[in-house]
Parts: structure tokens; C-alpha cells; sequence
């Protein structure tokens, strides 16, 4: 049912001339469902506070709620046509006096972490693009249809919107960098262990998949008391998402995946002078796909001791610093990190060697990450103790990936159970880190077990590499006439 809904959401927003691609469906749906969302949300409490005799204090005013001026009801509960706005009203209302309304909310708020400061946030960064108040009038009652009321529910549209996170991927251009292959979020998980009670970061949130799936783990790894529940929806994840789209997918995302007031605060990463970090900012597990082949300002650089252009760097310094003493993280980055000859990258390698223990390398091959037409790699340590082993662990699967053939957790499956031990196989290998050349700290390496294959490549990977170059063509244009 559910499936059908969010179909017929899509098949109302294409005929609609202020939504062109599906980063504008994901955008338009998400604001919708979130009001959605808090309508039922409120429902539920006042209905408990009615329970145990005590008067609930809505959250929206009465003018503002769903029931007023998205899906009015009749008496008997159906819907009433006779009071619905409409057209140029029902537009009108939603861009002057309701979005307003709840931009105000930001200011309102006790603090960063609270429902009424997510809010304000939301509607603060995006805007209404349904031109016509009548598709917004058809995509209102047809999400009105969906219930967030039991957990089954919940899951249901939280596959869902994951799907559409995944289309938007599909999509090309600025959707990839909101989407990381599920199976290697996973993977990346299984490695790390989180536990409940311990702290989970990722600075470069996106769509918040590392989170949400971080969740589904703790959530499975045991029998779950009051106390463990209220952790995890409290006290065990925090992100920080600098673009205004990605920062209303994530919050819905966890929204929809069980945590309701998600510590995601909107903002650059990259911003922070990372001296400034504390032992207080610090998290016990760093999970994160920092974008990569963007180039940052030297306001930006002057944040961080090694000082470079490229965005995945400063990350993964910013990551560096955020790890407490014994902490893990997992991040993947570009595969010429391992081998670049710039001072910054030199640099980089060397802190990382020495002030952390590099324990894993797991290279992937090309395809992971669809339309992105890069490799990369997921780098696995522990802060507080130098590297004196690295686990290589070159991903092969048996067909060429892309977009008809995209990663699955089959794929990583002896990966993960061969990292437990750091067992050596034909895919696997060790590293003396006594080896490694101190004068360049080169992390490259080629599986000493296999001779050097030369995998023919498909004509959907040639064709998504040569879009990704054309995007990136298209980005450092974009640059160039902006600086003219």
C-alpha cells in the first residue's frame, strides 16, 4: 500500500512544473512528510497525556496543525472537501504564512537538540516548489494516507524513503554524494562493533545512511531495556550536514527509522578550528563518506594544522581529532590517498600512521559507488597507538558493478569475516608498517598473491565514468565563470 502511495506522490510531482528531477521529489516529499510525521507524533502524546489525566501542550498552534489546513476532517472522520484549501489559496497559505511560521520556531527553541529547533532549521533552509495548488492539494491527501502510528509502519516508509534516497543517486549530479551503498555501511559496521552507550559521528551526514543503519544494528545486537532505548535516541548518534537538502533528508530518515529528535545539526564541519576540539566533542565510532574532489577555500584551510584544497583530507583530519583515545572510525576516501606525492597527503599519511593504528585498508572496486566513476577506499583505525600492521583486502566481486549490478552484502561477506582475524587469503594481505617508507608514508600496494589482472570493463562503466568527468567538467566551469 505504502509502495503505491509514494508512487502515485512521484506521478503528481512530474507533472508539476517546479519539480524536475528526483532531488526535487525527495526535497518537496520530505517537508510534507515531516509535518505528516508531527501531526501523528502529537496525536500520540496528547492521547497518552489524556490517559494519565494531564493536559498536552501542542507543539504547532491550531491554524498550523495537518488536520487544519492539509486534510480537514469531517465529523465522522472522512475527508472534507468543503474545507480543504485549494489552488492559489492553499499556495499561498503554505508559502506566506505557514513556512514563516515555522521558521520562527528556530528562534523559540530551547536548544539545537530539540524538536522545535529542527523545525525552524527545515523550514528555514528550503521552499514550497509545487507551483500548482492543486498538485499540492493531490499530493496533501495522498500522503495523508500514510500512518507513522506502529513501528511496522515506520519501517515500511523507512525502506521506502531509502529507496527514493537511492534513486536520487541514480539520478546523477548532486545526488550521488547523498548516497552510500548500503551493503558497505554495513560492512563498515560490522567491523567497527559499536555498543550501546558509546558515542557514533559522522561529519559529512548526507542522508544520514551510516546513522540510521548503525541503528538497526544496535538495535538487533541484544535484548533492549527502557534505559538502552532512551540512549539510542538521546546520547548515541550526532551528525553535521552542511547543504540544506541533504540536511531535511536526513532528519527524516532517522525520523522514519525510529530516533525522534535526531542530533543533526546544520551545519559546515569544515568551519571548525579543529584546536578547538574537546575531549567533551570527542565519539567512541566515526563512520563517514566524506565528498571528495571538492576544493575549500583558504578561510577553510586555515582551520586545520595540514593545510590543503581537498575536502576528504580536511575530513579526515577533522575525524583524526574527533576520535577519542581508543576510538574507531571507518571512512572511506578516494584510493590516490594512498599514494599521492603533495606534501598535505604525505603529511596526512604520516599522522595518521603514527598517531592512530591503521589496522584495515579495504579496497573497492569500481562500480561501488554508482555514477561516480572513482575508486576508493575504506580506511579502518584506532586512535592512540601507532600503526604496526595494515590488513589489505582487495574486493573482487565476480561481475562488472554498476547500476543493473550494484554491491551486495554477499559481495562483502568474506571480507568481514576474514578481517576478524586478519587472515590472509587470496584477497587479503599484511603489511609490515616497519616497511613503509617514511619519507613518503606510500600506502599503496598490489595483492602479492594474485598476478595483476586486467578486468575488461563494461559499456555502463565506461558510460558512468564518462558522465562523472563531464559533472566534474561542469562543476570547475561553473567555478571558472563565477570567479570572471
Amino acid at each position: 500500500m505504502f509502495e503505491q502511495v509514494f508512487k502515485n506522490i512521484d506521478d503528481v510531482l512530474h507533472k508539476d512544473a517546479g519539480c524536475t528531477s528526483e532531488l526535487d521529489y525527495a526535497e518537496q516529499t520530505s517537508w510534507i512528510l515531516f509535518l505528516k510525521y508531527l501531526d501523528d507524533l502529537e496525536r500520540e502524546r496528547a492521547m497518552e497525556a489524556e490517559l494519565v489525566g494531564k493536559p498536552y501542550e501542542y507543539i504547532i498552534d491550531a491554524p498550523y496543525r495537518w488536520e487544519s489546513w492539509a486534510a480537514p476532517k469531517a465529523t465522522d472522520g472522512t475527508f472534507d472537501h468543503n474545507k480543504a484549501l485549494t489552488g492559489d489559496d492553499l499556495r499561498e497559505f503554505v508559502d506566506t504564512k505557514l513556512f514563516p511560521y515555522l521558521k520562527g520556531f528556530k528562534q523559540k527553541a530551547d536548544s539545537p537538540d530539540t524538536i522545535e529547533y529542527k523545525i525552524g532549521e527545515i523550514f528555514g533552509e528550503i521552499r514550497n516548489k509545487v507551483q500548482s495548488g492543486f498538485t499540492l492539494r493531490d499530493v496533501l491527501e495522498r500522503v495523508d494516507e500514510l500512518r507513522f502510528r506502529s513501528q511496522k509502519e515506520k519501517h515500511e516508509l523507512s525502506h521506502l524513503y531509502e529507496t527514493r534516497i537511492k534513486n536520487m543517486g541514480n539520478a546523477g549530479r548532486n545526488g550521488g554524494e547523498y548516497y552510500t551503498p548500503r551493503p558497505l555501511i554495513r560492512a563498515m559496521i560490522q567491523v567497527t562493533k559499536p555498543k550501546i552507550g558509546e558515542r557514533i559521528y559522522d561529519g559529512a551526514v548526507g542522508s544520514a545512511g551510516f546513522l540510521c543503519e548503525a541503528y538497526e544494528y544496535l538495535r538487533a545486537s541484544k535484548e533492549l531495556t527502557t534505559s538502552d532505548l532512551q540512549t539510542l535516541q538521546t546520547k548515541t548518534f550526532y551528525g553535521k550536514e552542511k547543504k540544506s537538502l541533504a540536511y531535511v533528508i536526513a532528519i527524516m530518515n532517522m525520523i522514519l527509522h525510529g530516533i525522534e529528535t535526531p542530533n543533526i545539526l546544520h551545519t559546515n564541519t569544515l568551519a571548525e578550528n579543529i584546536s578547538d576540539i574537546q575531549e567533551k566533542d570527542r565519539f567512541d565510532v566515526i563512520l563517514a563518506n566524506p565528498p571528495f574532489g571538492g576544493k575549500e577555500r583558504k578561510e577553510v584551510q586555515q582551520n586545520f594544522p595540514i593545510k590543503t584544497g581537498e575536502t576528504a583530507s580536511l575530513f579526515l583530519q577533522h575525524f583524526i581529532k574527533s576520535l577519542k583515545a581508543g576510538g574507531r572510525a571507518a571512512i572511506v576516501i578516494k584510493n590516490t590517498f594512498l599514494s599521492n606525492t603533495d606534501n598535505a597527503s604525505v603529511a596526512l599519511r604520516k599522522e595518521l600512521l603514527t598517531s592512530c593504528n591503521l589496522h584495515t585498508v579495504l579496497d573497492c572496486p569500481s562500480g561501488t559507488f554508482q555514477g561516480a566513476g572513482v575508486k576508493t577506499v575504506v580506511l579502518f583505525f584506532e586512535k592512540g597507538s601507532a600503526t604496526r600492521k595494515v590488513w589489505f583486502y582487495q574486493l573482487k566481486p565476480d561481475r562488472n558493478m554498476g547500476k543493473t549490478n550494484p554491491l551486495n552484502d554477499e559481495d562483502v561477506k568474506d571480507f568481514v569475516k576474514l578481517q576478524a582475524s586478519f587472515a590472509n587469503s587470496d584477497n587479503s594481505w599484511t603489511v609490515d608498517a616497519a616497511t613503509i617508507d617514511p619519507t613518503t608514508y606510500d600506502l599503496s600496494t598490489k595483492n602479492p598473491n594474485k598476478a595483476e589482472e586486467v578486468a575488461a570493463r563494461s559499456p555502463q562503466a565506461i558510460i558512468d565514468e564518462v558522465l562523472s568527468l563531464d559533472n566534474e567538467s561542469a562543476v570547475i566551469m561553473t567555478r571558472i565563470k563565477a570567479m570572471l
